[in-house]
């Protein structure tokens, strides 16, 4: 990194650091039903909607009956979601008198945004009228990431509480999450972006003249209420089809830096939280310093590949001499508003986070800047990842890590009191060995049949790249992708749509088994031998675990794919 990238990154940690630890403390006391300055206008409106819901706040629920509530709410919102799409045409606010959506796209969109990957095989401004857009998918970028948090919640009172049969209540985490977490920041996000430019009408699309005497259409529409959730619940799905490279969803630089804080506000914020909930905040502090060292190592390789550029093309054309770097780095695919930097910045952030929002095309990323991406996916949603989901995935591998310590010194492992016994480690690696059997699995499938061939746009290397990123954005829940491929058909929207869910909703189940687990055990005295799990040690055992695991489970994968692309770059073959 230049001096410049130094300032920029050191900038942006400064300012999100400001902003996460207040609101980490804020959700901590919003999770334990303790008084915020919210209350006055929230705890009224919460009364009201228990009332509607028949909802009891005071009782709890076992970890089984939580799960089911949350698995229940999701299906039920996957079957509206759907419908919506379906009858689209007879319904009001479709000034462009968009038709119904295919049922395997349908399908696909529907399972994508409620499973908050926002994976989105169509365009948004050709596709959805403005009441699928606000109704349909605005809603799931709410309650999808409310879902996440409820679950994070659960773990984390499982961790804290002893001997308890019980783990929360489920609606009262999931309005809460959304009353006093996601709607108040979208509200005063949607408004700053409004005033720099971002549209929000109901307005048909305009019809304008260009210079060369033709016609082209400007689409409108209620963008930056969509744009503000969008960002802060880490779902990612934009309104228009390029996503944050379009203007009217990202006009200029502060915009563009606001997003990318957006991205690891709340889940950075949940690491303080869970610091403040366990009553260690150096509990916290060592989750956020393992999801921001992981990130700026995959930052640092993602700009030097980027920068580097492809060393087969100079100010002539091709290069045969390989050591020569291209000038100006690659600017293919890269919104020239931002430039390579902060393209490889948000590259970074969105895939660490599930966000899968873009301002660069990721496929036209240098073989070494794609792996970076595929990789911060295939971890799992641990750097940073999702609306509670992060915190959620990298207690996970804390829990596995104290237990490889364990095994080390010869000890029971120990978490915050509790100790990890077989049920609990079998849980962690159930949940952990989902995502990768779920993306080698359908992406072998795809790469045997014609039917997931025919889509490749890129043949070699590339071609397995395009269809792997492809699986392991839909199984990461994450939604970005390497535009290359054409994924509008039966096959992937049928094959995505389960991975989609797969990736989503499997692991939750033992994630909530061990959240009920730990929640009926007693504490332990702290002694001597008691493995910290906090400080240096931790941290950088738990970055080893991490990477460990990816690199022993992906490597064979990622060297037919990106590594292999990167050698024949360097050999001088091209495609």
């Amino acid at each position: 990194m230049n001096g410049n990238q130094v300032l920029q990154m050191a900038l942006y940690f400064v300012i999100l650091l400001l902003l996460a630890l207040p609101l980490g403390s804020y959700m901590s006391k919003v999770y334990q039903g303790e008084k915020t300055f919210l209350d006055p206008v929230l705890r009224p409106l919460e009364k009201v909607i228990y009332r509607i819901l028949g909802v009891r706040p005071d009782e709890e629920m076992s970890w089984k009956r939580y799960t089911i509530s949350l698995l229940l709410f999701s299906l039920v919102g996957m079957l509206f979601l759907y419908l919506l799409q379906r009858v689209q045409v007879f319904l009001p606010l479709n000034p462009q008198k968009f038709g119904n959506v295919a049922p395997d796209l349908a399908f696909s969109t529907a399972a994508s945004f409620t499973s908050n990957t926002n994976w989105q095989s169509y365009g948004g401004e050709s596709t959805m009228s403005y009441l699928t857009q606000m109704l349909g998918l605005t809603f799931q970028n709410f309650v999808s990431a409310a879902v996440g948090a409820t679950v994070a919640v659960a773990l984390i009172r499982g961790l804290v509480r002893r001997t308890s049969k019980t783990v929360g209540n489920f609606w009262v985490d999931l309005v809460r999450s959304t009353l006093w977490v996601l709607l108040p920041l979208a509200l005063v996000f949607a408004l700053f972006y409004v005033s720099q430019g971002v549209i929000q009408n109901f307005a048909p699309y305009t019809t304008v003249k260009t210079l060369e005497g033709g016609t082209q259409v400007i689409a409108q529409g209620p963008v930056a209420s969509q744009e503000a959730i969008k960002i802060l619940g880490v779902n990612g799905g934009g309104f228009f089809n390029t996503n944050s490279a379009h203007p009217f969803e990202n006009p200029n630089p502060l915009t563009n830096f606001l997003q990318m804080l957006s991205i690891f506000l709340i889940p950075g914020a949940f690491a303080f939280t869970f610091g403040k909930m366990v009553k260690d905040t150096r509990q916290g502090w060592s989750i956020f310093a393992a999801m921001s060292i992981l990130f700026l190592l995959g930052t640092g390789v993602l700009l030097y590949a980027e920068q580097t550029g492809n060393p087969l093309i100079n100010n002539l054309g091709i290069n045969t001499h390989a050591s020569m770097l291209q000038p100006g780095g690659n600017m293919e695919g890269k919104e020239v508003r931002f430039g390579i930097t902060n393209s490889a910045m948000f590259a970074t952030m969105t895939t660490d986070a599930s966000c899968g929002a873009v301002i660069a095309m990721h496929d036209s990323l240098t073989p070494l800047g794609g792996l970076i991406t595929m990789l911060n996916m295939k971890l799992g949603e641990v750097i940073f990842g999702g609306v509670g989901t992060g915190l959620y995935g990298i207690l996970i591998f804390a829990v596995l890590s104290v237990f490889i310590a364990g095994l080390m010194v010869g000890r029971t492992p120990e978490y915050l009191g509790k100790k990890i016994e077989s049920r609990e480690i079998k849980m962690a690696m159930l949940s952990i060995l989902i995502l990768p059997v779920a993306i080698l699995g359908f992406t072998a499938v795809a790469v045997v049949m014609k039917q997931g061939l025919a889509g490749i746009l890129n043949p070699g290397t590339h071609g397995f790249s395009e269809i792997l990123y492809a699986y392991t954005s839909a199984v990461a829940n994450n939604g970005s992708a390497f535009a290359g491929l054409t994924t509008n058909t039966v096959f992937y929207n049928t094959t995505q749509g389960l991975a989609f869910l797969m990736g989503r909703f499997l692991p939750i189940v033992p994630i909530m088994a061990i959240a009920g687990s730990m929640g009926g055990k007693k504490a332990v005295p702290v002694t001597e031998g008691t493995f910290p799990t906090y400080g240096p040690m931790f941290v950088a055992l738990l970055i080893g675990v991490i990477l460990i695991l990816g690199a022993l489970t992906y490597f064979p994968a990622l060297a037919l794919g990106p590594i292999l692309e990167h050698l024949q770059m360097l050999g001088g073959k091209t495609f």
